[in-house]
């Protein structure tokens, strides 16, 4: 499968945009599938810069409500005008980001409420085709990270601590590889990949995915104790190459490399690999 960065906070092309937010698409033999919209137009733009025609998707994926994920989703449905957005039935759900500074509502736009047809909400695990399945939930809560704790759902008049029902992971098997994708893996990658290698009966052959390492907010990352940790789990599966980015970042990615080596890939808007 051929895959192709459309958005990252970074870029390896001058002539693309970048901006904090996530964007891929995905080539297999069967679909031509968009796995999140970034925080704006800057996808598009870039799409067309890298050749990649969105109007013909087949099918569109949200990793979770965020806005750097879901900010371009309503230009996605005007570009595109059949393919399906799966996202999770939380989605829908009133999420913040909280510090002493600031409330921020970084939920869906409510007014996307209006493409309800072409969105299809589920929930657990999906399995849409023979190359395709989603889950969500049933996995632990190992190695969490605490820039995590700035974000919050509001209910009622309270703002408890996000647990992140809206949020899904991709497997996309082919040719009898198999690729695990995640957004932010807000859920901790350890255990999003743990729930991965039930569905598979294996580890998949690799996993592209921000880690969420960082809290953007408030410009800090996780405790190096806690980030050489995660590489340990990580490397425990010898066979796995790790492509990530955006809310990775960088202090984690050069503490995660010091055990994973080459196995740890950075991404960049404008990358192109093929697994």
């Amino acid at each position: 499968m051929k895959i192709t960065v459309l958005l990252e906070n970074t870029t390896c092309r001058d002539d693309l945009k970048c901006e904090h937010g996530l964007s891929l698409h995905v080539e297999t033999a069967r679909h031509s599938l968009l796995f999140d919209m970034g925080p704006n137009a800057m996808f598009l733009e870039n799409a067309a810069a890298l050749g990649v025609d969105v109007a013909g998707v087949d099918v569109a994926f949200l990793s979770h409500a965020h806005d750097d994920h879901s900010g371009g989703l309503e230009l996605f449905c005007k570009r595109n005008e059949t393919a399906p957005v799966y996202l999770q039935k939380e989605a829908w759900g009133e999420y913040y980001v909280v510090t002493p500074q600031k409330c921020k509502y970084i939920g869906l736009d409510k007014t996307l409420k209006k493409y309800a047809g072409r969105f299809r909400p589920v929930e657990g695990h999906t399995v849409l085709d023979g190359e395709l399945q989603l889950f969500s939930g049933g996995m632990g809560s190992d190695y969490w990270s605490h820039a995590n704790d700035t974000l919050r759902e509001r209910k009622g008049g309270d703002y408890p601590r996000d647990e992140f029902r809206h949020e899904q992971d991709l497997i996309v098997t082919e040719g009898g590889r198999a690729v695990l994708f995640g957004g932010c893996a807000h859920r901790g990658v350890v255990n999003i990949l743990r729930r991965a290698e039930e569905l598979l009966g294996r580890a998949p052959d690799a996993v592209v995915a921000g880690f969420h390492l960082f809290n953007p907010s408030l410009g800090a990352s996780e405790p190096r104790e806690l980030v050489e940790a995660i590489a340990r789990e990580l490397a425990a599966r010898p066979d796995t190459v790790y492509y990530t980015g955006h809310c990775t970042g960088q202090e984690a990615f050069d503490v995660l490399r010091e055990t994973l080596g080459e196995r740890l890939i950075a991404i960049h808007t404008g990358s192109v690999f093929t697994i």
